[in-house]
């Protein structure tokens, strides 16, 4: 016989591993200056163009 799990803690759980997850990319966003947004910003774009260079054409 399998283990019994309360639904409703396991949904609060799951809500709060969420929640936390979203905490930490806000806080990573927003707390960064100006500085560091523009650089995040132009490496992620320099990241975007080196793989899309590899891609194949159909």
């Amino acid at each position: 016989m399998g283990e019994i799990v309360n639904l409703n803690r396991a949904r609060k759980a799951r809500d709060k591993a969420q929640d936390k997850a979203r905490a930490a990319a806000n806080r990573a966003a927003h707390g960064l200056t100006g500085v560091d947004k523009k650089a995040a910003r132009i490496e992620r774009e320099r990241a975007e163009r080196h793989i899309d260079g590899h891609k194949r054409e159909d």
